[in-house]
């Protein structure tokens, strides 16, 4: 797996915005996005698995890595999708998610990436859009740790499940709506 920088011409984003079903499932609707896996960054723990992350002692943060196409989506307008479609102002939740490893959180690969996202998270905070400050982590990339195989395309595969059908399916539906010029057609 590539962890850094480019390959074949797209580019790695690693997000995280609570739990990575979610997270997995929004990045997937975006047209030049070309790839999201579940997984998992920013801890002390070598080959972590779904338990160790959710007892909170790992350092982990539950996050998607997404490879996409510069030439169709920007860096900035993924940015834009990350911070809409969660609540960066909860420290280590989203709704009833709760832990270190539901925190917001953008892993930057370069210089570029931690610039553009300190930029909007200041224009942000400057357009007070929250009424609490963004605390969402800024901080450079350095390990992926893909999920356990039933993680990845979760919600495509589990519609029916009680947490997709409450959680997932509502944020879906107000992502589309907010972000119908930029979802993928059918083909």
């Amino acid at each position: 797996m590539v962890e850094r920088g480019e390959t074949n011409g797209f580019k790695l984003a690693t997000f995280g915005a609570g739990c990575f079903w979610c997270v997995e499932t929004v990045f997937q609707q975006l047209d030049g996005v070309e790839k999201v896996v579940s997984g998992y960054s920013g801890g002390q723990t070598d080959h972590p698995t779904y338990e160790q992350v959710c007892t909170g002692t790992t350092g982990h943060a539950e996050v998607c890595q997404i490879t996409y196409d510069p030439e169709k989506i920007s860096y900035d307008q993924l940015l834009e999708v990350f911070w809409k479609t969660h609540d960066p102002t909860t420290w280590n939740r989203q709704g009833n998610d709760i832990g270190t490893q539901y925190r917001s959180v953008v892993f930057y690969h370069d210089e570029e990436q931690k610039k553009l996202a300190e930029g909007y998270k200041g224009k942000l905070d400057a357009e007070r859009i929250w009424d609490r400050p963004i605390i969402t982590e800024i901080v450079p990339f350095k390990k992926f740790w893909p999920a356990e195989d039933y993680h990845q395309n979760y919600y495509t595969n589990n519609p029916g499940r009680g947490y997709c059908a409450l959680v997932i399916t509502p944020k879906l539906e107000k992502f589309r709506k907010i972000f119908k010029d930029k979802i993928k057609q059918k083909r």
